[in-house]
């Protein structure tokens, strides 16, 4: 009884922890899609994989650091629970 009860916390605490790591990239890439939205339709190929290029560089970034630079503002925490 003792052993199934320790199993299960054990269970429910992992997929906490599971649960919360592999939720702090999401925010990362929700502004990367956001990033690419604002790329708008592309008035020439190479201008469009330039800002599609930029936003992959922002994301990369903001998942070594947590936090996210627009161009304009840089917001935190973006990695956090």
């Amino acid at each position: 009884m003792n052993h199934r009860i320790i199993l299960a916390i054990a269970t429910a605490t992992s997929l906490l922890w599971l649960g919360a790591a592999a939720a702090s990239p999401v925010r990362c890439a929700d502004e990367n899609k956001t990033c690419v939205a604002a790329c708008g339709k592309p008035t020439g190929q190479m201008q469009w994989r330039n800002c599609v290029t930029i936003c992959a560089q922002r994301q990369a970034a903001c998942h070594r650091t947590g936090c996210w630079n627009n161009g304009t503002s840089n917001y935190c925490g973006l990695l956090r629970k």
